[in-house]
């Protein structure tokens, strides 16, 4: 059993997502702090890039929550939510008078962390 003054938290992570961590921070801003059933009715209708992977990433810590932590959904709210960068995949495609530009496929470590409201 954990003590009174110890918090309980669920939370998922995702590392190496092919997506930008700044077009992943946009729909983060959005849910941080909101109630978990609140921010995945949020994402579901955002149309960004970004939303199908938080998405999935957010069911998955409400299930972390509630089968490892024995947390009630209801009471689950999203109290931490940032992405980070990742490395970067350098790719090279030809330019003019035989240069060449490099293309950078960025990527994002994304973590969400939940926790229950008293």
């Amino acid at each position: 059993m954990p003590e009174e003054n110890e918090i309980i938290e669920a939370r998922a992570t995702l590392n190496h997502a092919r997506i930008s961590s700044r077009k992943v921070k946009i729909v983060a801003d959005l849910i941080r702090g909101k109630n978990a059933d609140e921010a995945l009715a949020i994402v579901k209708y955002t149309p960004k890039a970004s939303s199908e992977i938080l998405e999935k990433l957010l069911k998955s810590a409400i299930a972390n929550a509630e089968n490892n932590h024995h947390m009630a959904r209801e009471k689950l709210y999203i109290s931490e939510i940032y992405a980070n960068q990742g490395p970067t995949l350098k790719r090279i495609r030809p330019a003019a008078k035989g240069s060449a530009v490099r293309i950078r496929k960025r990527t994002s470590h994304i973590t969400i962390v939940l926790r229950e409201r008293n």
